[in-house]
């Protein structure tokens, strides 16, 4: 199975790995990046940054992981942010409700579906306990935030469920300092908390994970007034569920309503084209539309953004139209003004969302581009150059003969500039497919013929091909062939 491979690849190559592995008491749903991991999540970030971000001339913000309990008071997050489970009246075994439902007889429930219509679907499909066959209790909601305690008193607060929060409670200060004009969007990174029930594969559904969100403040009165749009309208998505898949493009989409304005699509759009660069096989995603028990509370029309694996249609990317949820919300529990200037008119901004599960998608690219070459017997992972954790190898033929050291110098002319492993053990073929393994696009060799003629060897990581480099062209070759498009 594809997820296996790509577990025992991320295990044995240092992309990712549980956390606290080596006690006994460690904790599902927490997993840890490894050196390969953490330099493709960076260059994944970047070309987010540069694709999406510097594109549209957003600003980027750095909130605090805890915030206090007024926040999620104000957002519903108290209320509204839960999951279904269910006991085992047995053996007191806790279960999430849809998804047991699910498993048991391929039923799919809405999490956010009345309570009572998971009892129906237990009971009429005489599901019982997976572990000692009990009889399950009633649904009930579980809210899923991390509570902590801050101070001596250990006043209440929370880990954040979403990174989004402190760019809404932040926009007045930031729209003000930063000389804000509708629209305008505010990008954040950073990791957020979830208390999930049964945390499973990886990354797939962690407790404690990355996001790369963007909110974009509009006015509502102008999601058809959108220049930008001409930048995209040709771009094309793939947008639908199950059995009604439509390949269009982004103005197609608006004309005949799938999309509901040009302003959604545009964001749309640029999404798409982003993880065109990505390397994710486009031809296996889709744009789908939520029902109204699908989407989130905060939710006025939502797209999730999915793309085929082994495991199924995975959500990449929550594209959320949130109305004035948020800055009403906040407004009315602070007592601050959210309304802003646009042109001559006083508007209390609505939100577009694009909430990016970073985790998720660095695992659809690994999937997605790990491929076995059996006719070479090897491994490769054909990540873009650019995303790739290593983009250069470096390494010496033998270690006698003065090449290690000559070996040794390429290495520290191309470090500082390039990720650059420096390799002088084993035999060149294996470690070439070491390298293949991990992604990495170059491998540069020195020989003998290096003390002769300042040339080394460029190896490609597809194609397999060699071709003599001057070392006074390294440089300039690397660089090209790495750059982002």
């Amino acid at each position: 199975m594809e997820y296996d491979r790509v577990a025992k690849l991320a295990l044995e190559r240092g992309f990712y790995f549980p956390s606290c592995e080596v006690y006994s008491d460690s904790q599902a749903g927490f997993w840890e990046y490894g050196p390969n991991g953490v330099s493709m999540k960076g260059k994944f970030l970047e070309l987010w940054r540069r694709e999406l971000v510097r594109r549209d001339g957003m600003m980027e913000i750095d909130g605090s992981q805890i915030m206090t309990r007024s926040v999620f008071e104000a957002s519903g997050h108290l209320d509204s942010f839960a999951d279904p489970i269910t006991r085992c009246a047995a053996c007191g075994a806790t279960f999430r409700a849809d998804r047991m439902i699910q498993e048991a007889c391929g039923a799919t429930i809405p999490e956010s579906a009345d309570l009572a219509e998971f009892d129906v679907a237990i009971a009429d499909n005489g599901i019982s306990c997976s572990r000692c066959g009990g009889t399950l209790g009633p649904a009930k909601k579980f809210n899923m935030m991390f509570q902590v305690g801050i101070g001596p008193e250990g006043e209440e607060a929370y880990l954040r469920p979403e990174t989004c929060q402190s760019i809404f409670v932040d926009f007045p200060r930031l729209f003000k300092t930063m000389r804000g004009r509708l629209p305008v969007g505010v990008a954040q990174v950073g990791k957020s908390f979830r208390n999930e029930i049964s945390p499973r594969q990886s990354l797939l559904r962690l407790r404690e994970f990355y996001q790369a969100e963007i909110e974009v403040f509009c006015n509502p009165q102008k999601l058809r007034q959108v220049p930008k749009f001409e930048q995209v309208r040709d771009t094309t998505i793939r947008i639908g569920g199950d059995g009604d898949m439509a390949e269009t493009t982004c103005a197609a989409a608006v004309a005949d309503g799938a999309l509901p304005n040009e302003f959604v699509a545009y964001y749309i759009g640029i999404l798409a084209e982003f993880y065109e660069k990505t390397g994710i096989d486009m031809g296996r995603s889709r744009f789908r539309r939520l029902g109204e028990k699908e989407k989130a509370f905060y939710a006025e029309v939502a797209f999730d953004f999915e793309v085929e694996t082994a495991t199924g249609w995975l959500e990449l990317v929550a594209c959320n139209y949130r109305t004035d949820h948020d800055l009403g919300g906040h407004s009315r529990h602070s007592g601050e003004k959210f309304e802003v200037m646009d042109g001559d008119t006083k508007v209390l901004p609505h939100v577009f969302e694009i909430s990016m599960g970073i985790d998720r998608s660095l695992y659809t690219i690994l999937e997605h581009s790990l491929n076995e070459d059996d006719t070479h017997d090897r491994t490769v992972l054909s990540i873009r150059p650019y995303l790739a954790p290593i983009h250069v190898g470096v390494l010496s033929l033998v270690k006698k003969d003065g090449l290690r050291e000559e070996t040794d110098t390429v290495h520290r002319a191309i470090n500082r500039r390039y990720d650059a492993f420096l390799d002088h053990s084993g035999a060149i073929g294996r470690r070439y497919r070491r390298l293949d393994e991990i992604g990495c696009p170059f491998a540069v060799t020195v020989d003998h013929q290096t003390l002769e003629d300042d040339t080394v060897t460029l190896r490609e990581r597809d194609s397999m091909g060699q071709r003599r480099v001057p070392l006074s062209e390294l440089d300039h070759t690397i660089s090209e062939a790495i750059a982002f498009p």
